[in-house]
């Protein structure tokens, strides 16, 4: 990660990564290094895909390793006990009411390590944050897009 921006997590976001980190190093790696011993037993390593398919793997793995040291090393984390839920911030949930379509969604709001769209955990540098974030509850904000910008209403503040 070139980026040197801050990086922000949640308790649980923390958690998940040092998990995966700890998965990584203690099951992964390992399996790959059998898998390596196991492919070069098989003789030339010059037409072995199996071997380059163990060697591709064992980059993959040491590249996230390496990513998720340097994010936890240098994340910022939002401990549960500092959420506020009077204002959007990170670690809270938020209820939002699209104004033109009068349909309600509740995001969370993480850092962007966390961002899940598919969960909605959306980044704090998202537009949505951003134009949500230190915003109260009953407020009205302007989403800016690239093609339209468009309102929500905050609902209801929450924590995650």
């Amino acid at each position: 990660m070139a980026n040197t921006e801050k990086v922000y997590l949640t308790e649980n976001g923390l958690a998940e990564l040092q998990a995966e980190l700890e998965n990584l190093k203690t099951v992964k790696r390992p399996e790959n290094i059998e898998a390596l011993k196991d492919a070069r037993a098989l003789g030339d390593l010059s037409e072995n895909a199996e071997y380059d398919a163990a060697r591709n793997e064992q980059a993959i793995i040491e590249s996230r390793i390496t990513e998720l040291e340097k994010i936890l090393e240098t994340a910022e984390v939002i401990s549960d006990s500092e959420i506020n839920t009077d204002t959007v911030s990170i670690g809270t949930a938020v209820k939002l009411e699209f104004i033109d379509d009068e349909e309600t969604d509740t995001y969370y709001i993480v850092g962007r390590t966390e961002a899940d769209p598919f969960e909605n955990k959306i980044s704090n540098e998202s537009p949505i944050a951003q134009a949500i974030l230190g915003k109260k509850a009953g407020e009205v904000a302007t989403v800016k897009c690239d093609s339209d910008d468009y309102q929500v209403k905050i609902v209801e503040i929450m924590a995650q």
